[in-house]
């Protein structure tokens, strides 16, 4: 009988601002692998377990605009974001 072994999948780079952070995630697909950016806010519920979830409150959204862009420049800066060219000059006009 075969058992599947499970595997805890490990994110390549986390960007953290207080509670809000941005997790960048290697993926492999049908055409390759790619990159993801997962958005969270850390907080504790009331029988004070940890809990994430991806809905912002108003003064977390310049948190969240600052570690989506230290995700963005990461992904893009080192080229990990495996970008096609049309992506690349998209970027480009960005940047």
């Amino acid at each position: 009988m075969e058992t599947k072994q499970e595997t805890k999948q490990t994110p390549e780079k986390k960007f953290r601002a207080g509670a809000i952070s941005a997790t960048v995630w290697k993926n492999d697909g049908q055409k390759g692998s790619y990159r993801s950016v997962q958005l969270t806010r850390s907080f504790r519920d009331k029988s004070e377990q940890w809990k994430t979830t991806s809905t912002f409150r108003i003064n977390d959204l310049p948190k969240v605009a600052l570690v989506a862009s230290k995700a963005f420049e990461y992904l893009a800066m080192s080229d990990h974001g495996q970008t096609s060219e049309s992506d690349t000059e998209e970027l480009e006009e960005l940047l």
